[in-house]
């Protein structure tokens, strides 16, 4: 995952996929806020446009925890 923050437009961008995939279709989630899909139907990116007024000042979120894979000890 990549984010990217153009404060001049005050827009974000959240990458799930490398930057280069098309973007097959774009649904609305919220006025201003843009899913955007590939050609699979994977989500791929998600656009907020005025991103400061949609998320505050203040950008913070929670990775989910991966559990780690069970470590054995060579005897």
């Amino acid at each position: 995952m990549k984010l990217e923050y153009d404060p001049v437009r005050d827009l974000l961008y959240i990458y799930f996929a490398e930057a280069h995939e098309k973007v097959a279709k774009t649904e609305t989630v919220v006025p201003g806020v843009h899913a955007d899909f590939n050609v699979e139907g994977k989500l791929i990116g998600i656009e907020v446009i005025d991103a400061s007024e949609v998320m505050g000042r203040k950008i913070e979120f929670t990775l989910p925890e991966v559990p780690r894979p069970e470590m054995k000890v060579a005897t």
